[in-house]
């Protein structure tokens, strides 16, 4: 009796030898879904499993699982940008006194100006994975954002006095860091974002070497679209219009899949805006 020769996928020959495995028919499919569904069973999932990673897989970038509820990995590294804010391209406002506070709105020092806008509050929960991802109390977060016109506090020129939109907090027992702010515009080239470093501790802080990770949290288009039709946000249409998550040069190598922040809220009451972060402190920062 003549051997079977054709090429085999999962241990299962293929019914049409010269075609792709995509193109094996239905009924090969439905065989190598089953197959899977009882391995996710042998690791205490169900069909329900499946239904996520099939949802997840097909689902549009911008309404991604955010990593605030189920995503998991460390948390990407990226770019600072332009207008850091902390000493490493020149203003630092990690030196002043008053930088550690939890409502970011306003400016302290010298700084007299208040950022109008849609009210939200951004949560990070912060873990260190080199701990078997235990909330990493007593570090040190610094976050900063544009304000609704897209300008930025210390650099952009109307607003070079001023300091808003930043500040630190520093995470307690849970890991858990929460700031008071704005809903940041979007500008044209970029996804609406707000800027985060994480530190080990507050003594750390003034010095901008000692990160242990800097990245950003991506805000979701449905959201945002939102609060771009409110009064102060007019140039954020056209811009968000002209951008995604996929083309983004920041999130768009994995459509911010560790980086959307989980949402809840209006714009009459404001938006509460969550993430999960988790670090490695066993790795060297690349600054993105």
């Amino acid at each position: 009796m003549a051997q079977d020769r054709r090429p085999m996928y999962e241990g299962r020959r293929l019914p049409r030898p010269g075609e792709e495995v995509v193109d094996q028919g239905l009924g090969f499919d439905l065989g190598t879904l089953m197959s899977r569904r009882r391995l996710l069973r042998g690791f205490g999932l169900g069909a329900a499993a499946i239904g996520l990673a099939a949802c997840s897989s097909n689902s549009s970038s911008d309404t991604a699982a955010p990593a605030g509820s189920t995503a998991s990995g460390e948390i990407p590294e990226e770019t600072g940008g332009p207008y850091p804010g902390n000493g490493s391209n020149g203003p630092d406002v990690l030196e002043q006194s008053g930088v550690v506070r939890s409502d970011i709105r306003s400016s302290f020092g010298t700084g007299s100006g208040t950022a109008e806008g849609v009210p939200m509050t951004l949560e990070l929960t912060i873990l260190d994975m080199a701990k078997d991802n235990k909330p990493f109390a007593g570090a040190a977060v610094y976050v900063w954002h544009c304000d609704r016109a897209g300008q930025y506090s210390m650099y952009s020129e109307a607003v070079q006095n001023e300091n808003y939109l930043r500040g630190v907090q520093i995470a307690d027992g849970s890991g858990r860091v929460t700031f008071t702010s704005i809903f940041p515009a979007c500008y044209p080239g970029r996804w609406p974002h707000v800027h985060f470093e994480v530190y080990p501790s507050q003594t750390d802080i003034t010095d901008a070497t000692r990160t242990i990770a800097t990245s950003q949290v991506a805000l979701p288009k449905e959201t945002s679209e939102t609060v771009y039709a409110t009064a102060g946000y007019e140039s954020s249409v056209t811009a968000l219009a002209q951008v995604s998550l996929d083309s983004d040069n920041v999130f768009g190598e994995d459509s911010g899949a560790l980086q959307l922040g989980a949402v809840t809220g209006d714009v009459t009451n404001g938006y509460a805006v969550a993430l999960t972060v988790r670090v490695n402190t066993t790795t060297t920062p690349t600054g993105g």
